[in-house]
């Protein structure tokens, strides 16, 4: 029988040595898997985190491992490229940071072994992800394990696989399970005893076959349908290799259902529209980086399920096996893709293809998944090319190849014009779109899909991310850019009041669920995140976003006033907003009632009179939840944001009325035929380089419709993410120069 032996404790670990080691080093440190050393400088800002070689080193004695013919070393994730060594001999390299992988040891092993990992998140041409708004953490960050089986076995080697493929096939009632194994080194007298159980653990299906027939095809009467978060329900296939006794065994859970993606009628589950609203996430977290526990994903997915999301797009890279397991069991609808992103590298195609083979051969048998992604916003640097569309047909094609049980999609940058032809590649499509963020504002958002859906009405079309950041920082008068948790809230009601009326959209997810490690930004006052979240990045706080999902997703009755943290306001008169799923609403103010409301939006809005002290309490049938507020002079600048780190802020700028400067618009600064100049010549060649472009040829136009909301100064601090930096002087300079040009009205 196969036996499995954890491999995670008790690794020398370094970043100094340069070579890997012959014998047990001395004087490393000692870490255990999972483990990343990014943990902090790829959260802390300024895109100076190490991205480089390290090295693993831990010794092992034979004897301490089961008996077995065969050995196998499994390698969870280690990022993004990895050597092995054992004994001083290479046996195996890596490219791709997200997948499993495994090595047969048998042949090297002694009975005093050394393994020794060099694991390497350079920058380089040929491995993806290279260029992108996240942190590549480096490390072995998923579990490491050594698994022992008989000379005849489940293959082990095949692009990480499980041994195991189920595809189930729904027809009318019933449903045709076709159960395929891959073995190694088999014998005549050998056979595979295939059982399906239903999630009670009851045969339900039941064959023994020779060992060479690796197919065996069953039917479930009466079948129980996997319906997403109404009904997750599961079956197991089990297969043994048999000589008499067991030699080998795998399973997989499955579950059987229909779906089909309509450009008019959305997602359709089982027969029955099934509207895909949800978020987008990453795995990192706050001084943990990448390298999770369970019981951190299983905290992400309560989160997820409390916020009512039907979906989820695990971003943008595969995810651990376990959260695609939780996504089975909850019942999420699945988004999953390769880090094949922002950048098209022409070395870099080999990669695309391992990745997805990767990606389609480990998740084939999860149920949660619906579609594989191709890319996501590959044209951020501009158009489609030619050996761009060639990769991406490869992908379509390869996917299709192995997977006939699903659909492929993308996500396309806001700027791609959606006539590229590159968008008609994939079954489906998505859009990341940020209008009333990065540019435009929220009342676009909603007709920019009308558009595409009335030009191309047979192409499923989504949005795969949009949303905007918020910290601490809070106002009664929220504007586009503020970094406020009062704008992001009112952000998000808009998209959801424009995305979830819209049944057409094949799927929409907010970008992000979670705060995230981008250790290239430096703004919003916390540098080296990403603060898109609906939660904070430590998961301890939901900002008041997180509920306005909550009423429009949720069954689990609640009510919450928002603006908790913002509690010192100045004004006589103040704008308290509730949510609730619950049809009807009333607040009360130092236990005066200020009235009921009923809104079949879930938003509900009450002036308050604000006069020194006042508990506000609401309440919504049997819920009731409370907050408090007091009336000040002054406008307390504990709420206004402050860059930290920041070259200049806001207040350090000359800003004479009547005249343009660092704190003017984009937008509105380039009315001015001069302003337009003096902006130019001094961003041009910057942005050209944050596009990846000739400075001389760079085109301003797309990036500008996209950021024209966006102050100078904004715009200059997110310019790290493109690692472009302007200068104090240079900032300084462009600024006494727009001070001279009159605003154009």
């Amino acid at each position: 029988m196969r036996q499995i032996y954890n491999f995670n404790t008790k690794w020398a670990f370094s970043k100094e040595a340069v070579e890997a080691p012959t014998s047990m080093p001395e004087r490393w440190n000692w870490v255990n898997i999972p483990h990343t050393w990014n943990d902090i400088d790829g959260q802390d800002g300024g895109n100076d985190l190490y991205r480089g070689t390290a090295f693993y080193a831990k010794e092992l004695e034979k004897i301490d491992l089961p008996k077995a013919d065969r050995y196998f070393l499994e390698i969870q994730g280690a990022n993004s490229s990895a050597i092995v060594y054992v004994n001083g001999k290479k046996l195996a390299n890596h490219d791709g940071g997200y997948s499993t992988w495994r090595v047969d040891i048998t042949d090297v092993l002694e009975d005093r072994n050394l393994f020794v990992f060099e694991v390497d998140n350079s920058p380089n041409d040929r491995v993806y992800p290279q260029n992108a708004d996240f942190t590549f953490y480096g490390g072995i960050y998923r579990d490491l394990n050594i698994i022992a089986v008989n000379e005849s076995h489940f293959d082990l080697e095949y692009y990480g696989t499980p041994g195991i493929k189920v595809t189930p096939e729904v027809v009318g009632q019933n449903a045709k399970v076709e159960v395929e194994v891959f073995v190694k080194n088999t014998k005549e007298n050998q056979t595979l005893l295939y059982t399906l159980k239903d999630a009670e653990g009851n045969v339900v299906a039941e064959k023994e076959t020779p060992a060479s027939e690796t197919v065996a095809s069953f039917e479930i009467e009466n079948v129980h349908l996997w319906h997403g978060k109404k009904d997750p329900y599961l079956y197991t296939a089990e297969v043994c290799l048999k000589e008499e006794e067991v030699l080998d065994n795998v399973s997989a859970r499955f579950g059987c259902r229909t779906f089909e993606i309509h450009p008019e009628n959305g997602f359709i589950l089982n027969g029955e529209e099934y509207p895909l609203r949800g978020v987008s996430r990453h795995q990192d977290r706050w001084g943990i980086g990448n390298a999770l526990l369970k019981e951190h994903h299983d905290e992400d997915m309560d989160l997820i399920c409390e916020l009512g999301a039907t979906t989820i797009r695990l971003a943008h890279y595969q995810h651990d096996q376990y959260f695609y397991d939780l996504c089975d069991e909850r019942g999420m609808v699945v988004w999953a893709e390769i880090p094949y992103i922002s950048t098209h590298m022409p070395n870099g195609r080999e990669n695309t293809i391992s990745q997805m083979k990767e990606l389609v051969v480990q998740n084939y048998n999860h149920p949660s998944i619906v579609v594989w992604g191709l890319s996501n916003e590959i044209t951020m640097h501009g158009d489609s090319d030619e050996d761009l569309r060639e990769n991406h047909v490869i992908l379509n094609d390869l996917v299709h190849e192995m997977d006939k049980t699903r659909l492929t999609t993308m996500a396309c940058v806001s700027m791609c014009s959606m006539d590229d032809p590159y968008v008609q590649i994939p079954d489906t499509v998505s859009y990341n779109h940020y209008f009333g963020w990065y540019g435009g504002d929220t009342s676009q958002n909603g007709p920019w899909f009308d558009e595409f859906h009335a030009k191309y009405p047979n192409i499923p079309i989504g949005c795969s991310e949009y949303g905007c950041e918020a910290l601490n920082w809070h106002t009664s008068d929220p504007q586009q850019g503020d970094y406020t948790e009062e704008y992001q809230a009112y952000y998000h009601e808009e998209l959801i009041k424009q995305f979830f009326t819209r049944k057409y959209m094949w799927a929409t997810h907010v970008w992000n669920m979670f705060d995230f490690g981008a250790d290239s930004r430096n703004e919003g006052g916390e540098n080296g995140q990403n603060h898109k979240g609906l939660m904070t990045f430590d998961r301890k706080y939901k900002k008041d976003s997180f509920y306005a999902y909550k009423a429009w997703l949720s069954d689990e009755p609640f009510v919450h006033i928002c603006g908790k943290r913002y509690v010192d306001r100045v004004e006589e008169t103040t704008k308290v907003t509730v949510y609730s799923n619950q049809p009807e609403v009333e607040l009360f103010a130092n236990g005066v009632s200020l009235g009921k409301q009923t809104c079949p939006e879930h938003f509900f809005y009450f002036e308050v009179p604000n006069t020194g002290e006042t508990n506000l309490v609401a309440v919504a049938g049997e819920c009731r939840d409370e907050s408090f507020i007091r009336k000040v002079e002054v406008f307390n600048e504990e709420y206004r944001l402050k860059e930290k780190g920041a070259i200049l802020n806001w207040f350090d700028v000359t800003a004479p009325e009547g005249y343009y400067s660092l704190n003017s618009k984009i937008e509105d600064i380039v009315k001015s035929e001069e302003g337009a100049r003096v902006f130019t010549e001094v961003m041009a060649p910057a942005m050209g380089g944050m596009m990846g472009g000739n400075a001389e040829k760079a085109d301003m136009g797309p990036m500008m419709k996209m950021l024209g909301s966006f102050t100078v100064l904004r715009l200059t601090s997110l310019m790290g993410a493109g690692n472009v930096t302007l200068t104090k002087e240079q900032l300084l300079e462009m600024n006494e120069k727009l001070n001279a040009v009159p605003v154009v009205l």
